[in-house]
């Protein structure tokens, strides 16, 4: 979206000037991160990729995760770029632009959405992490399409005040960075808690689950050879992994049919901006978004009773095992010109982008 060359490098210098001093306020002081658009900074226009609020006031306060980060004393690069409202698994912008994917990128594919500039300008070595969100896989999915590391922690263990919201019962806040270690880090810094160093431990013992139920339908064979090859190096090491069904996961599409939570809570706040500037909406965003308007109060409440069976059900079946292991995505970065084109290829890409990271909502 925009980098604030001055105000990045006179923090970087303020930081070393603390380092010198012995005052440096954490061990990442000086760190240069970047902010997804829909974080608050204060003093800027948060427009969450979208011209529908490029007049909006500017923020009179950072989001709490913004705070946090800069008083561990990272430097804020500028803003990211991302999916219009976040609502979209590929990275598509029309308004600003849509940045390519490290893979093959004289070829343009997508970089995984919605925290998409956040994921190339940490491919690309323009920032050390990124601040993103992460709903159904807006971290994930844009770290695995740009060879990278991307987390979703507990809805609600970071504080979301600040940040524009796709849908309040499934959002989180997360980091994106090179590393499984970076993003521990990002992550205690973000939650508020003190950072717990990583050690080696032992594989032997430990039960993993590969869900034979819906995660494993359909990969590109590359995906599927890859998620193999993790899986048998897990094995190697001492793991017992277990191939075995989980109905559950069958569920979520007809949980979803009508839009799910994340139609039914966008519409109630866009209802308002919609009303008002609809026109300045990418119809691929806003068209999903008005299907929360579709949904009658009943149609949430049984979304609430399926999601809640479903968790205890899933819950009981899993607690066996150490950990579920499924690729993060189904596809590899699909070209971004043919998206642009056909609504239906769009719309195919995006279900498969989206599809395994949001089985675990």
């Amino acid at each position: 979206m925009h980098v604030n060359a001055e105000q990045a490098l006179a923090a970087a210098d303020g930081q070393d000037a603390l380092r010198r001093a012995g005052a440096a306020p954490s061990p990442f002081a000086g760190i240069p991160i970047t902010i997804k658009d829909l974080f608050d900074i204060a003093g800027e226009v948060t427009t969450a990729g979208s011209k529908a609020l490029a007049d909006a006031p500017p923020a009179t306060s950072d989001a709490t995760a913004v705070a946090r980060l800069k008083a561990a004393g990272f430097v804020l690069i500028g803003r990211s770029n991302m999916v219009e409202f976040a609502y979209s698994g590929l990275g598509l912008n029309p308004h600003y632009g849509t940045p390519k994917s490290p893979w093959k990128r004289a070829e343009g594919h997508v970089p995984g959405g919605s925290t998409s500039g956040g994921a190339v300008a940490v491919a690309d070595g323009m920032a050390h992490a990124a601040l993103g969100t992460d709903t159904g896989g807006s971290c994930r999915i844009p770290a695995a399409f740009c060879g990278i590391t991307g987390y979703k922690p507990t809805a609600r263990r970071v504080p979301q005040d600040g940040a524009i919201p796709l849908s309040q019962s499934l959002d989180s806040v997360g980091p994106l960075a090179r590393s499984v270690g970076c993003c521990a880090a990002l992550d205690a810094i973000l939650a508020g808690e003190p950072l717990a160093p990583l050690e080696p431990a032992s594989l032997l013992g430990l039960r993993f689950l590969v869900p034979a139920t819906v995660a494993l339908d359909g990969l590109d064979p590359v995906v599927a050879q890859a998620f193999a090859t993790a899986v048998a190096r897990l094995a190697e090491a001492g793991a017992s992994v277990v191939n075995a069904a989980v109905p559950e996961f069958g569920e979520i599409a007809g949980i979803n049919a009508k839009g799910g939570f994340t139609a039914a809570e966008s519409y109630a706040w866009h209802r308002p901006l919609l009303a008002k500037s609809e026109a300045l909406y990418d119809p691929r965003v806003s068209v999903r978004i008005k299907r929360g308007h579709e949904q009658e109060a009943a149609d949430y409440l049984d979304a609430v009773a399926a999601r809640r069976s479903l968790i205890a059900r899933a819950n009981a079946r899993l607690a066996a095992y150490d950990a579920l292991l499924l690729p993060t995505v189904a596809i590899l970065p699909p070209a971004i010109a043919p998206l642009e084109q056909d609504d239906a290829a769009y719309a195919s890409a995006n279900i498969l982008s989206l599809r395994n990271a949001t089985l675990i909502n």
